[in-house]
């Protein structure tokens, strides 16, 4: 009974953000309870003004009495009205403060989830689990939990009343809670069928809605919405088999509770008849006796919400214990001399594939190399790991001698430019963009870095210039001026080492010339570039080439010398001597 009390009445979690947050919500719901017991006390009032009214009101014919009765009724109810009232805003108040506790932890989870997530929806998860658990501490499950304890309160008075009266309340409880245990038992696989599915189902429709235009384009609404209908089908499923197990059991619960206030009074009127109780007696036990169901009979109402909970709980902390642990770490200078990958082993976030091994080279302020290679190469993996999105398998990347884990990624974000492969933008003005979404955009910061990038004139050519509201994803812009904007925020702050993963994908000829004049003043200025091209123009600003391919190495070095090598060599003519020969041999055949 132990094991099975620890998995189904308690929220366990094993992160230290999210135990801390259900600790402090845990203080508040102390305040819950004492607001709740003095709310049961006064649900004494109903019983005892059904005792008085048909033993002594009846039987004195007293007017007085009845008034001076019903006068101290209505001051019971209105207390506890006002205590129900407290309670409940103290409830709302104290799942929303869980909510504002975990919201920051939560967002950088998905961020970060978004690197390493495995499943499709699994980076969104931490939201809903956050919704979940807030959804039921709001609710009427809370309440009814700190009601439960004095379920055995009324039982007693039940007793106090008639021992039969007392036994047949006992044993209604008993049922109860018996079918609260079947309804846990039974709500348990389907819930979790139910979360899994929940992912799945956002993750589709958002990914059909990103490439929406994509899928008009083409044609591909009808296979989109059969695959959709699939996941939406199982997903109604899972919803109609746990909407099924909890209204079954409450349904069951209801005609138990109802069955069994019927039956006192039976029992009482068997009672009363043979002058064993009184009739008042007899209403005063079914008041109580339904006051002791009633938290029992809500708790399994609210299951679904708890057992969700419960899992959220599980959820949120499994994932966010995958999460990076934030430490204290001391603020080093800002970089200024090299930068060192050092024996550079890449693997993915599941560490299920490398994906480039022994990568090695080095670059002093002032220099820009560019990473050329098949597809597939592994050039946008080095990406990601020199600005410190994905963590080294082997080796390390160095900013002036220091490994960049000892950086935190707020310190060393602002000593790093990065335009991926995907260039996005966020729901914001131009100027935040370029700002990186800071609250207070530096509006000198902000012109300099779009002047750097050569996006200036384009700008101030927008709507509303560098206060044009983007959208979400930048939707209103075409690619190169998404591009555009992306290396003005890589170039905002001057950082030292600028990582650019293919910035002339969407530029036109002045976007190119625009990007090469903004690689030279960085370089100008005692930045690092590293720039992954397809295109051999965009070498022409880079004073050394490292080339990869099949996952490895192949060439580091200056630039000139590295493109002489990769140069294809001129065919070697042939003989003449050897074209006689041919001749001759053709014109013999």
């Amino acid at each position: 009974m132990r094991v099975v009390n620890q998995r189904t009445l308690q929220l366990t979690p094993t992160h230290p953000d999210v135990a801390k947050a259900l600790q402090d919500c845990r203080r508040a719901f102390w305040s819950v309870a004492l607001f709740s017991g003095v709310a049961n006390i006064l649900m004494f009032a109903a019983p005892l003004y059904m005792l008085q009214i048909y033993d002594r009101v009846l039987a004195s014919r007293s007017v007085p009495t009845l008034v001076a009765l019903t006068v101290c009724l209505v001051g019971a109810y209105a207390f506890q009205g006002a205590f129900d009232l407290i309670r409940g805003r103290i409830v709302a108040r104290a799942s929303a403060a869980l909510d504002q506790q975990l919201a920051t932890t939560v967002h950088d989870s998905v961020i970060q989830l978004g690197i390493v997530a495995r499943q499709p929806g699994e980076a969104h998860q931490p939201v809903r689990d956050l919704d979940q658990i807030r959804g039921f501490l709001s609710g009427g499950g809370p309440i009814a939990i700190v009601d439960l304890p004095w379920v055995p309160v009324f039982l007693f008075v039940c007793f106090l009343i008639n021992v039969w009266l007392g036994v047949l309340s006992l044993a209604g409880v008993l049922i109860l809670i018996a079918l609260t245990f079947l309804t846990e038992r039974s709500s348990r696989d389907p819930s979790k069928v139910l979360a899994r599915d929940t992912g799945l189902r956002a993750a589709l429709i958002e990914g059909s809605r990103r490439n929406s235009e994509t899928a008009v384009a083409l044609g591909m609404m009808p296979a989109l919405a059969k695959r959709w209908n699939a996941v939406n089908s199982r997903y109604l499923g899972a919803v109609q088999r746990s909407t099924d197990v909890i209204g079954t059991y409450s349904a069951i619960t209801k005609v138990v509770r109802l069955l069994l206030q019927s039956l006192i009074l039976g029992v009482g009127a068997y009672l009363v008849i043979h002058q064993e109780l009184t009739a008042g007696a007899m209403m005063a036990a079914s008041i109580m006796m339904g006051r002791a169901l009633a938290p029992i009979e809500t708790a399994i109402g609210n299951w679904r919400g708890f057992v969700g909970a419960r899992e959220g709980v599980r959820r949120l902390s499994e994932l966010l214990s995958r999460m990076p642990v934030a430490k204290a770490q001391t603020t080093l200078p800002r970089p200024q001399r090299s930068l060192d990958v050092e024996q550079l082993t890449i693997v993915t976030p599941d560490r299920s594939n490398a994906v480039l091994r022994d990568v090695r080279f080095r670059l002093a302020a002032g220099e820009a190399v560019g990473v050329v290679g098949p597809s597939g190469s592994g050039k946008t993996s080095l990406a990601r790991v020199l600005v410190g999105i994905w963590q080294p398998g082997r080796g390390s990347v160095r900013l002036d001698g220091a490994a960049i884990d000892q950086w935190n990624s707020t310190a060393l974000g602002r000593h790093i430019g990065f335009v991926s492969q995907n260039v996005e933008i966020f729901d914001g003005t131009v100027a935040e963009n370029i700002a990186r979404m800071a609250e207070a955009p530096d509006s000198e910061a902000v012109l300099k870095a779009a002047r750097a990038a050569g996006a200036h004139e384009m700008i101030v050519q927008l709507s509303s210039g560098y206060d044009t509201p983007l959208g979400e994803a930048g939707a209103a812009l075409s690619g190169g001026q998404r591009q555009r904007i992306a290396l003005a925020r890589a170039l905002y702050g001057d950082p030292f080492l600028i990582v650019l993963d293919e910035p002339n994908a969407n530029l036109d000829a002045e976007g190119e010339a625009a990007l090469a004049h903004a690689i030279k003043d960085a370089k100008a200025r005692g930045a690092i570039v590293v720039l992954i091209a397809h295109r051999p123009s965009a070498l022409a600003v880079c004073d050394k080439v490292l080339v990869v391919s099949g996952g490895t190495q192949m060439m580091f070095g200056p630039r000139d010398e590295i493109m002489q090598r990769l140069a294809p060599r001129p065919a070697q003519p042939v003989p003449n001597v050897n074209l006689k020969v041919v001749g001759e041999n053709a014109g013999g055949a």
